[in-house]
């Protein structure tokens, strides 16, 4: 039974759920921490829960719900974001207390509609950007923040508190551990669970998610806040700022320092020529060098690197006069994800057809609008011979990337 029930400020509370056991998020994305799915309560005059969360854990939040409102009940279920994590057990909600009116905007009652045949009219209260909802001494407040990561997405505020429900903006895979605030939990794991959660699921919509946060400043503003409350992870307090910076970068897709190889191999002579280039690059003072075998790692992982740093270098053996395929399935989540602004190296072997370089190259060119910097071009086996073409790409990367 889950007990994660937390105050976050005076009559706001968090009675979302942990879900340990979940392989994939998405039916994709690996979960090594597990995920929380995170639902809230406002209390007042009139109570208001903030989403809900995946069906199979609704008996968790239901057990939360009673042991914060016993004998009351639920006047406003607000609905930030669809997805089915989330949105899932509306169903089961409107079934317990049959009173309850779900607040959403146009979208979302569409939504609610076409999944979960709820289609009572004065069961809704459709709201627009900027529009109230008075629960008494508190206020809710709506922003509509359209995909970030779906159409329909908004945030709720809450000004007396100082709280903004930010649906999956903000989000970290991984299980919250006895805490819930972020000072009261190992934050590091959650930074690195964030970049994975943001490359891999919202990467693709960063142009949106700048738009969102210059709406959040202008019709809230950042100063206003006190705490961020997503849908998944930790409640952002004591890290916000630091939080809110990272989620900036990411979605303006401004690279930290640091130089990614991913690379496919089916003989290992490829792989030769990788820990060449790699050490080659850190002998120039590149940090942090970080090589990834397509043909092995986590593509999650591939694509969170490949997201965080600003240095890429893409390599592949021809395989059927074409790029390795693990590879370019990296290369095409890369396009889906808009990924620029990179500092790019490509490199092929092959044993008789020179095909892997050149693909990468006009990908990189045409497909990620990043020019490619530094090449190699490597004929069956690894050769002392190449050094020239190692040491030409490590240093136009470092000069493209000001490595001093």
């Amino acid at each position: 039974m889950n007990m994660n029930i937390k105050d976050i400020t005076n009559d706001i509370t968090y009675v979302g759920v942990n879900d340990r056991s979940k392989v994939r998020f998405e039916g994709l994305w690996p979960l090594p921490y597990g995920v929380s799915y995170n639902s809230y309560i406002v209390k007042d005059e009139k109570n208001a829960l903030i989403d809900t969360v995946e069906l199979h854990e609704m008996p968790d939040l239901l057990d939360n719900l009673a042991k914060q409102l016993p004998g009351g009940t639920l006047h406003y279920l607000v609905v930030n974001h669809m997805e089915p994590d989330h949105s899932s057990g509306i169903p089961t909600i409107v079934d317990k207390f049959p009173e309850i009116k779900i607040v959403g905007n146009k979208q979302t009652i569409s939504m609610i509609q076409g999944f979960y045949h709820i289609m009572d009219p004065d069961r809704f209260i459709e709201v627009k950007d900027g529009d109230e909802i008075s629960l008494g001494s508190k206020t809710l407040k709506f922003v509509l923040t359209p995909m970030v990561h779906w159409p329909e997405t908004m945030m709720t505020f809450c000004p007396e508190t100082g709280t903004l429900f930010s649906g999956d903006a903000f989000g970290a895979f991984g299980a919250l551990d006895g805490g819930v605030i972020d000072s009261e939990l190992d934050i590091e794991v959650y930074y690195r669970e964030m970049y994975r959660y943001y490359s891999n699921i919202v990467g693709k919509y960063g142009v949106y998610v700048q738009r969102a946060m210059a709406k959040v400043a202008n019709n809230i503003g950042l100063d206003n806040i006190k705490y961020i409350c997503s849908t998944h992870g930790p409640i952002w307090h004591k890290y916000m700022e630091r939080t809110v910076a990272l989620y900036d970068r990411l979605s303006r897709y401004e690279g930290e320092d640091g130089v990614v190889i991913v690379y496919g191999t089916m003989y290992g002579n490829t792989s030769q020529l990788v820990e060449a280039i790699a050490e080659s690059l850190s002998a120039r003072g590149v940090k942090p060098v970080i090589v990834h075998n397509a043909c092995t790692d986590e593509m999650s992982d591939i694509i969170s690197d490949a997201f965080r740093y600003k240095g890429l270098i893409v390599g592949s053996p021809t395989y059927s006069m074409t790029i390795l395929p693990p590879v370019e399935t990296f290369l095409r989540a890369m396009e889906t994800r808009e990924v620029k602004n990179k500092v790019m190296g490509a490199f092929g072997s092959f044993a008789w057809a020179p095909a892997a370089l050149k693909e990468i190259k006009e990908f990189a060119q045409i497909r990620l609008k990043s020019p490619v910097v530094g090449e190699i071009s490597m004929k069956q086996g690894f050769s002392e011979a190449l050094r020239p073409e190692i040491e030409a790409m490590a240093d136009n990367i470092c000069a493209a990337l000001s490595v001093k």
